[in-house]
């Protein structure tokens, strides 16, 4: 059963998947009161607790104490309710790259008890209007270096009649800022059942329509007091740093929710290259990274030439398999280990993770506590040890789509079905073999593109690569690999042959790419993901 809403506009509520649908939910060792607002809990509580003159965000050229966070977001909230109206339970979509004005909103939205949904700045006006009429959203807070493509959505919309420019910049120099700034720095947050939907995270939507997951003011707790707190072992003394962007839920706890929950600082970059992100490790003494395991290999390599990223005590690695070179490189010149894991934005965060002495390279590790795992066969069966098949999960966080028919898919018999081909060891290790999806099936032969694509990295001419299935007349599909060489090295035929022998001796020879094409650049979504699937629409086109 659901407790208590403050929600005046039901619209969340009312579209939660039925309960039948639902994944199993097990919240043993989360207690939280009834009432709960996860905007509160990660400011003012924070100043509360002590944490007030703590740095909270580093980002545009400013620094931001807890207490100054929640003096901005109690104003800004303010500005919200009195001056144009926001309900509890109303939309607001965001619409900004990492910057702290875009935390500052997104805690503001939360404490005056909307529902947030977090957006990329490089989405068009077509895409936002999906999100737009999915979510029947009336509100939008926007940088206003970014209002173009919004102001287009409006125009044409529907639901979407309010669009406020905030200064994404530190000049508080827009309209939503200059009202803020009239306002009282004390806010009676609205009092937010923990059941309550705080947010809503569309997936990256490879493919069809997208699909928005439904998060609670608990659930936003449960990731910090669950993964951050066992496996990151996050401190007052941390400072995180990386690439996701807020819009999705794996930058949003790992640059927002993970450090203001333990009194730690975010710093936030708007343009997340691998060379700014060095730089603010070097300056601000960075100690967690979030990034995908394509940015690690130019760090290492900048390491080779000098940077120094000693600080660093944690780097995390998900949004894209961990390949077992980079894993072995990164413990060779840090000797510290690369934390791999897997979440999904139904499930908010990660939920498999290693650990601090206990990581193993090509390892996805062990469920994070609260959640548990097993490996299914297309009936739901549990496969034996060692056998390739479904990653099902369950926990205290799962999938809840708003009003969407794909539910029943995504959750069978109370269990989340990720989408991910793994296998579990006899240990209880989880291994990554490829998304279902990028499951090649070749003359018979099941090949992993993953396996081939960490052969294919451990070639010194290879910086990226991506392995897909390619129609073949004779074999059915064949293995393609999409490779970026390294500058020093040219994309000639014996190139190709001497990757396709180096693969022959590194794994199954039958595994080997039948096809190499030579490419500048990688299609990647703005987590750092490669997208497999443009390759493979290229490819049958």
């Amino acid at each position: 059963m659901l407790g208590p809403t403050a929600h005046t506009d039901s619209f969340t509520r009312d579209k939660l998947p039925p309960f039948a649908e639902w994944p199993d939910i097990n919240l043993d060792g989360f207690d939280y009161p009834e009432y709960l607002n996860a905007g509160v809990e990660l400011t003012d509580k924070m100043v509360e607790q002590g944490f007030g003159d703590n740095t909270a965000l580093i980002g545009n050229g400013r620094q931001r104490t807890y207490k100054e966070l929640a003096d901005w977001t109690n104003r800004i909230a303010h500005a919200l309710v009195e001056d144009y109206g926001v309900k509890p339970g109303n939309r607001i979509l965001i619409r900004s790259a990492n910057n702290p004005a875009m935390v500052a909103c997104w805690l503001a939205a939360t404490k005056a008890g909307a529902v947030v949904v977090n957006t990329m700045p490089m989405l068009r006006a077509g895409e936002l209007g999906q999100i737009v009429d999915k979510a029947e959203i009336e509100f939008a807070l926007c940088d206003t270096r970014l209002m173009d493509e919004l102001v287009a959505c409006a125009k044409d919309s529907m639901f979407l009649k309010n669009v406020i420019g905030f200064d994404g910049t530190a000049n508080h120099d827009a309209e939503l800022d200059r009202i803020a700034l009239t306002k009282s720095v004390k806010f009676d947050a609205v009092k937010t059942g923990r059941d309550d939907v705080a947010l809503l995270g569309f997936t990256s939507g490879t493919t069809g329509s997208p699909k928005a997951t439904m998060h609670f003011h608990r659930d936003l707790l449960i990731i910090a007091d669950g993964y951050a707190k066992e496996v990151l072992n996050v401190t007052p003394d941390d400072v995180f740093v990386g690439s996701p962007p807020l819009a999705f839920t794996f930058g949003l706890g790992g640059l927002a929710i993970f450090p203001l929950r333990f009194g730690a600082t975010a710093t936030l970059l708007e343009k997340a290259s691998p060379p700014n992100m060095i730089e603010i490790i070097e300056t601000y003494k960075a100690t967690v990274c979030f990034t995908a395991p394509t940015a690690y290999r130019v760090m290492l390599s900048a390491m080779d030439e000098g940077a120094d990223l000693s600080s660093l005590r944690a780097a995390v690695s998900a949004g894209e398999t961990l390949p077992a070179p980079v894993y072995e490189a990164w413990m060779e010149k840090t000797g510290k280990p690369m934390l791999d894991g897997i979440g999904a934005t139904e499930m908010l965060h990660i939920f498999i993770s290693n650990r601090f002495g206990d990581s193993h390279p090509a390892c996805t590790g062990r469920p994070v506590t609260g959640y548990e795992a097993k490996i299914v066969d297309d009936k739901m069966n549990e496969v034996p040890v060692g056998t390739v098949g479904r990653l099902a999960v369950r926990g205290p966080t799962g999938c809840r789509y708003l009003d969407d028919v794909r539910q029943h898919v995504y959750v069978r018999d109370g269990w989340n079905l990720t989408g991910d081909a793994f296998y579990v060891d006899e240990d209880g290790y989880y291994h990554f073999a490829a998304r279902n999806d990028d499951m090649i099936v070749s003359s018979g032969y099941n090949i992993a593109g993953p396996e081939v694509e960490a052969a294919l990295l451990a070639h010194a001419a290879v910086a990226e690569c991506a392995v897909i299935g390619a129609p073949d007349e004779d074999r059915g599909t064949i293995v393609q690999a999409h490779v970026v060489l390294a500058a020093e090295f040219d994309p000639t035929p014996e190139m190709a042959k001497a990757l396709q022998d180096h693969v022959k001796a590194t794994i199954a020879p039958f595994k080997y790419p039948r096809s190499v094409v030579f490419i500048e650049a990688l299609p990647k979504t703005a987590t750092g993901k490669i997208q497999r699937f443009r390759l493979k629409q290229e490819t049958s086109a």
